[in-house]
């Protein structure tokens, strides 16, 4: 399976993506879907996040990088963070058929920007504070709350899984133009 990020005006990406059957955990497929999705995540300059539907495949996946959180806490640019960033080194949190437990109303603006939609950016509201919950690869269920960069970052994940992208919400939409 290649690890191309499709983008708009691929069909996958504005439709409902499929929930993961109780049979498809621990199998070698969904095995091989997240190393796709991660090694695809990997090899983008700046991507902290990927949902499956940007792979093409229809499934309620998305990984989550942890250096959402790094950045989160503070990270001090020469501080160790900084060479994992280089090599993109973080570790990606799996998330599979997620479900929004609790939403904050408080809305916070900020930028956002999609490997689907390539060079383009827009501000966009998230709510503050999100918790989810939502199974591991083995099938396991957890639960996951978040503030911050992180806590926009799943909530643009799940948009992806409900065939929504940020531009849906976004104001001030730039798109950047190749420099020559």
């Amino acid at each position: 399976m290649a690890s191309l990020i499709i983008t708009l005006p691929t069909a996958v990406l504005r439709k409902t993506a499929k929930l993961v059957t109780k049979e498809e955990f621990g199998s070698p497929q969904l095995a091989s879907i997240i190393h796709d999705m991660s090694v695809a995540l990997r090899k983008t300059p700046d991507g902290i996040g990927i949902a499956a539907p940007q792979l093409g495949i229809s499934k309620q996946i998305f990984l989550a990088s942890e250096e959402a959180i790094a950045i989160d806490e503070g990270w001090e640019p020469k501080d160790v963070a900084e060479e994992k960033s280089k090599k993109k080194g973080w570790k990606y949190i799996v998330f599979i058929n997620p479900t929004i437990l609790k939403i904050a109303s408080k809305k916070v603006a900020g930028t956002e920007g999609c490997l689907s939609i390539p060079k383009t950016y827009g501000i966009v509201p998230r709510a503050e504070k999100i918790r989810v919950r939502a199974y591991d690869q083995t099938g396991k269920v957890f639960e996951r709350g978040a503030t911050k960069l992180f806590a926009r970052l799943l909530q643009h994940e799940i948009d992806h899984l409900g065939g929504a992208l940020f531009i849906d919400h976004a104001t001030k939409i730039t798109k950047l133009k190749d420099a020559k």
